[in-house]
């Protein structure tokens, strides 16, 4: 039994670097800029392309929009929702494509990317979700399990690059 064991730990050990080098791997075949997102819930944005630099921001919002810049080895210059640049290690990104709403009121998400279809609920700017199927200025937009469609002016983590 505990050999069994031992060989679980040991593939699950071995499919967890798999995994890991294989997201590493797709974010350096990347032309910048591309769209990533924070992936840990504590993410230290440095003024340089390594540990020996000083850090400038310490992220606290998992899943934070962000957009890569520029490549160094496995670091990552990033530009965030407020505009402010710096470098990640890519460990700390996830591919997955998030966005962050943006203006000053409420935001509708709607049943159907229509500005007459019902209104299934609303978000407020700095609410941060998953994006998908944006097209013809709208973005299916999902957070908490609550989906609808909203305006790509409402979102940072949209625009064509």
């Amino acid at each position: 039994m505990a050999i069994r064991l031992k060989y679980i730990w040991q593939s699950a050990a071995l499919i967890g670097v798999f995994l890991s080098a294989a997201t590493a791997n797709s974010q350096t075949q990347q032309k910048t800029p591309y769209w990533a997102s924070i992936k840990q819930p504590e993410a230290r944005m440095r003024t340089g392309p390594s540990t020996e630099f000083p850090v400038k921001w310490v992220y606290k919002r998992e899943n934070l929009p962000v957009k890569v810049v520029a490549i160094h080895s496995v670091w990552r210059k990033l530009e965030d929702p407020d505009g402010d640049q710096g470098w990640v290690h890519v460990r700390l990104l996830s591919p997955k494509r998030t966005a962050v709403v943006t203006g000053n009121a409420i935001g509708s998400l709607r049943e159907s990317p229509q500005t007459t279809s019902r209104i299934s609920w609303r978000v407020e700017p700095g609410v941060v979700g998953y994006i998908e199927d944006c097209e013809k200025g709208w973005c299916r937009f999902e957070n908490a399990g609550r989906f609808g469609f909203i305006e790509v002016g409402r979102l940072w983590g949209d625009e064509v690059l």
